[in-house]
């Protein structure tokens, strides 16, 4: 039945259009909000929950203020471990492991958790991402290792079955066990579903956006890894550009240092800066800057040593290479362009640049997403990551075989992604943040997400979907940046009130926030600085005559 005749005959009926998901033609529905209750069952879950291939292993009562955030107790809550599918493997035993936190007062609301990385730990399932706790704030809250152990990483990739639920399967095994020991707990389920994750819990989120559309009524999603194998490539292939230039072997940043890092970051600010009326340290105005920066214009080029004051004409020409997005020797572009802003400088960005294409892209690329995969016995990382040819790897994250039935692509990343009918038509809502400084998944990759889907859905994408641009964040935080904030409160009213978010209030790090005190934070910035983070295409411009560059209030999105 289609959702008009569904809704005129709810209305013929006398029922609200809040529970029966009708919201008119013009827009997605409505959905009803969730309702609390209190926590039935706790240590009995131990012995007293079935699911399928499901065993508990413990289950006890958490008393208020053991588990802390942002220096605030955390109220009293039911701890639940256990473990999904546990199986001998091709190269050792595997299984699910989990784990779930029940408030006892709950909010009626369940939050999926989605981890980053490429997991292998089942870290405290408090629900935090930036600045919020789904737990704190109620939520039945489930975390897992996504199907394999840390001590198997990433040779787990070896195990066909291993890499699927690494990839996806986890997610759509543990959601209906999840939902029903909740069911168990409280004597009802969720009224409303969220899941949410950064960086590979953000593509985890992605992936539930395409494949799980009827389990979860609001997907927050924190620098996703959307198309993880085509981004760890890219890095590999900036990994060995970097290596031609550098000066010490052993240390890929030498190729492009912290000196000549902090020289590109101060020259896009000069051009960049007050395109957003306020010179702030902030680039708002991140597309506009793309036109106004000129790499081979703006940094001094070298006509002697390289001394941290200029790049060199080859620097150069492989830098703006690196940014207009790598490339296989045919011309195809790997994973993305990427934005010029101003957080190239910090120890992040130089840490996802220099050392991860060496000890994480390295195996992942090796022993997940490659088929065949490599000998764990001989694999060598940073070898592997520097000498491998770029257009065979391509070729090889893309291949299958009988063992190896679906390709990295296939598992890793969302299919049909652009299409997102159910989510929409249920009503479910998608939130995406993602730091202009991110230096290992492009925010830009992020925005043509965004743009696909405003153009399949006729320019109105932002009625279930709206992306938060984060200028001068890194990797899901840091960079000189307002990098703590919450999301999660604004997707729950968005899904459950109809209240659309129009900007999300940011601030930078201090004492008392989630996150602590962020380094990376301009000496000349009030700790407390804040900004409103605007939803994509809008940016945050200086209101006419305000003066107080510390304040969100004195910023409207435009």
């Amino acid at each position: 039945m289609n959702r008009k005749l569904r809704c005129a005959l709810a209305a013929a009926a006398a029922l609200t259009l809040s529970l029966t998901g009708c919201g008119g033609d013009d827009g997605p529905p409505q959905l009803a909000a969730a309702t609390p209750a209190v926590r039935q069952a706790c240590t009995t879950l131990a012995s007293g929950f079935t699911f399928a291939s499901t065993s508990i292993t413990a289950a006890s009562v958490v008393p208020a203020g053991s588990v802390t955030f942002a220096g605030q107790p955390v109220a009293e809550h039911c701890v639940v471990t256990g473990a999904m599918n546990q199986r001998t493997g091709v190269n050792g035993s595997y299984a699910i492991g989990f784990e779930m936190r029940l408030p006892t007062a709950w909010n009626g609301r369940f939050y999926y958790q989605a981890n980053g990385g490429t997991d292998g730990s089942v870290l405290a399932a408090t629900g935090t991402l930036s600045n919020a706790s789904a737990l704190k704030q109620g939520f039945a809250v489930i975390s897992s290792d996504a199907g394999h152990t840390a001590s198997q990483n990433p040779s787990f990739g070896i195990d066909p079955q291993a890499r699927l639920d690494y990839g996806y399967q986890a997610v759509g095994k543990l959601t209906p066990m999840a939902k029903a020991m909740i069911a168990t707990a409280y004597g009802k389920g969720p009224d409303r579903s969220y899941i949410g994750g950064c960086s590979n819990g953000g593509r985890h989120t992605m992936v539930a956006a395409s494949r799980y559309t009827d389990q979860y009524d609001g997907y927050l999603v924190g620098d996703p890894g959307t198309v993880l194998p085509h981004a760890a490539l890219a890095n590999t292939a900036g990994a060995q550009a970097y290596a031609k230039f550098a000066t010490n072997p052993a240390d890929l940043s030498t190729g492009f240092t912290q000196a000549e890092r902090l020289l590109v970051s101060k020259a896009v600010l000069a051009k960049c800066d007050a395109l957003d009326g306020a010179t702030d340290g902030l680039i708002q105005a991140t597309k506009a800057c793309q036109s106004a920066f000129d790499l081979n214009r703006d940094v001094p080029t070298c006509t002697g040593a390289r001394d941290g004051t200029c790049l060199s004409a080859a620097q150069k020409t492989a830098i703006a290479g690196l940014f207009a997005g790598a490339k296989t020797s045919n011309g195809t572009l790997i994973y993305s362009s990427w934005p010029y802003d101003s957080g190239f400088a910090t120890s992040g960005w130089a840490f996802w640049k220099f050392t991860v294409p060496l000890i994480l892209d390295s195996g992942a690329l090796g022993m997940i997403w490659q088929v065949p995969p490599a000998d764990p016995a001989t694999f060598n990382g940073a070898n592997f990551a520097l000498t491998s040819n770029i257009d065979t790897l391509y070729q090889a994250i893309h291949a299958t075989n009988a063992t190896y039935t679906e390709d990295s692509l296939s598992f890793m990343s969302p299919p049909h992604l652009e299409q997102v009918n159910t989510l929409r038509e249920r009503g479910a809502k998608v939130m995406i943040y993602h730091g202009t400084s991110d230096p290992i998944f492009s925010s830009d990759h992020s925005v043509s997400v965004w743009e696909r889907w405003n153009q399949t859905y006729a320019g109105v994408a932002s009625n279930f979907a709206r992306l938060f641009l984060v200028p001068g964040m890194n990797h899901c935080s840091g960079g000189p940046s307002t990098d703590q904030f919450d999301m999660l409160t604004p997707l729950v009213n968005w899904v459950e009130q109809g209240q659309a978010p129009d900007s999300v209030v940011a601030s930078a790090r201090g004492p008392g926030n989630a996150g602590g005190v962020n380094s990376d934070v301009p000496a000349t910035w009030s700790p407390t600085r804040t900004r409103p983070l605007c939803p994509y295409p809008q940016t945050a411009r200086l209101k006419t005559g305000a003066t107080d560059l510390e304040s969100a209030a004195s910023f409207s999105c435009e």
